[in-house]
C-alpha cells in the first residue's frame, strides 16, 4: 500500500562520465560518449514519474576525479533544470573518481558552485543525514583514494536498540562474488545485516544484480551502468527504484534506462548474415561482428553487398548504431572461381588460373583472393 511506504530513492551509479572508447571510429565514440551524459535525463526523470524522495548515486560518476568543464558542467546544468526543492539528490566519490584535494568534488571546484542546493557531495569520511522527517536515515561513506582495502561500511555504525528508522547505506566497492576480479574497497556480502541496514547502495561492477543473488531482505544492490561501456558487462543499464516501508522492508524495481545494448555475434553461414541484416532492432546495439566463413564467389559478393548495408558508406547510414567488425574471416572459395569467369577475355581466364594458384600459399591468399574477386565483378558487368 502507499500509505505503508516510508521513502521512495533511486539508486544509480557508475556514470563514468568521460570514459574514451577508442577501439571504435571518431563518429561512433562520439555517439557512445554523448550517451553517458544523454542518460541522465532518463534517469531524472524516472525520478520524478516515481516521485522518489532521494537519488543516490553510488560512485565514478566520473571515469577520473577531475574530469574536464566538458563533462561536469553538463552534469550541473541537467541538475538544475530539475529545481527539486525536497528531493536531494547525493553525489558519492568512487574509486575512479575519489574525494581528493584536487577533484571535482573538491569545495573550491567550480563544479561545487554550479549544482543546485538540494544536490550533495558526501565530502567527509562519513555523512549521516536525516531522511523522510526523521524517519530514515542515510549514512554515506566516500572513497578517498583509488584504491584501498578498508570495507567502506565499517565506517557505518550499528543498529543500536531502539533505533526503528528506516536505514540506508551508501559506498562504493566490490563484493567477494565476483569470479577473477581483484577486490577493491571490499564489501562484505553480509554488511547489510552487520550494519542493522535496510537497504545498502552500492556502485562499482557494472551490472545489475542483489549480493548475495539470494538474498534479498535486506537488499545490497549494484544497480550497474546505466550505459554499458564494455561487451562483457552482465545486465548493465538500469537502476534501481526501491520502496521502504514502515516495517522497514525494501521492494526493489529495476528500470532500464540504457539507450544502447551490447552485442557479440560471430557469423559462419550467408543465412545467418541474411537473417542478421533483417533485424529490425540494429539502430540501438553497439554490435560486434565477426565473419568467420568460407564462399563462392556470388555469395561473397552478396556477403559484401550486406556487411555494408551494416556498416554504411559515404552515401548510405549504416544499419547498425555503432560496428566493430572483424571481417578477415571472410574468404572466398577459388575452388569454382573459373566457372564464374567464362566470359573474360582469354588473356584474365589466365590470370584467374595464375590467382588462382597463387591463392594456395598462405602468404598471397588474402591479395589472390582480392584480386580474383574483382574479375568476377569484371565479369559480371560484362555480361550483365
Amino acid at each position: 500500500m502507499e500509505d505503508d511506504i516510508v521513502l521512495k530513492l533511486l539508486h544509480t551509479a557508475d556514470w563514468h562520465l568521460g570514459r574514451r572508447f577508442r577501439s571504435f571510429g571518431e563518429e561512433q565514440e562520439k555517439r557512445l560518449t554523448r550517451a553517458r551524459l544523454e542518460v541522465l535525463d532518463r534517469i531524472f526523470g524516472l525520478a520524478e514519474r516515481y516521485a522518489v524522495d532521494v537519488v543516490l548515486c553510488a560512485g565514478d560518476l566520473f571515469d577520473d576525479h577531475n574530469p574536464s568543464r566538458d563533462w561536469w558542467e553538463p552534469v550541473a546544468e541537467k541538475l538544475s533544470s530539475r529545481r527539486w526543492k525536497d528531493r536531494p539528490v547525493f553525489l558519492l566519490p568512487g574509486n575512479h573518481d575519489p574525494l581528493t584535494v584536487d577533484s571535482v568534488w573538491a569545495p573550491s571546484h567550480p563544479f561545487r558552485a554550479a549544482v543546485p542546493a538540494f544536490v550533495q557531495v558526501v565530502d567527509q569520511p562519513l555523512v549521516e543525514v536525516p531522511l523522510a522527517g526523521g524517519q530514515a536515515v542515510l549514512h554515506a561513506v566516500p572513497c578517498l583514494s583509488k584504491a584501498g582495502q578498508k570495507d567502506p561500511t565499517e565506517s557505518i555504525p550499528q543498529r543500536v536498540a531502539g533505533d526503528e528508522r528506516v536505514r540506508i547505506g551508501l559506498v562504493h566497492g566490490s563484493t567477494y562474488d565476483v569470479d577473477n576480479r581483484l577486490t577493491n574497497f571490499p564489501i562484505a556480502q553480509d554488511a547489510a545485516v552487520a550494519r542493522g541496514l535496510d537497504y545498502l547502495a552500492i556502485g562499482d561492477t557494472h551490472g545489475f544484480r542483489f549480493v548475495p543473488p539470494d538474498r534479498e531482505h535486506p537488499p545490497t544492490i549494484y544497480p550497474g551502468a546505466p550505459e554499458a561501456t564494455a561487451f562483457d558487462e552482465k545486465d548493465p543499464g538500469n537502476v534501481a527504484v526501491v520502496f521502504l516501508s514502515r516495517q522497514r522492508r525494501a521492494t526493489v524495481r529495476k528500470e532500464r534506462v540504457a539507450r544502447w545494448t551490447w552485442e557479440e555475434r560471430e557469423i559462419t553461414t550467408l543465412a545467418d548474415l541474411r537473417v542478421l541484416a533483417r533485424r529490425t532492432d540494429l539502430g540501438e546495439r553497439v554490435l560486434r561482428l565477426k565473419v568467420e566463413m568460407r564462399v563462392s564467389a556470388p555469395d561473397y559478393q552478396e556477403a559484401e553487398r550486406l556487411l555494408e548495408d551494416l556498416s554504411g558508406n559515404a552515401a548510405r547510414q549504416a544499419r547498425v548504431g555503432v560496428l566493430e567488425l572483424d571481417r578477415d574471416g571472410l574468404e572466398l572459395d577459388t575452388a569454382s572461381i573459373e566457372q564464374h569467369c567464362e566470359d573474360l577475355p582469354d588473356i584474365l581466364r589466365s590470370t584467374v588460373r595464375r590467382l588462382k594458384l597463387a591463392a594456395e600459399d598462405p602468404d598471397k591468399r588474402a591479395a589472390a583472393e582480392r584480386a580474383l574477386f574483382h574479375l568476377y565483378r569484371v565479369s559480371r558487368r560484362k555480361t550483365g
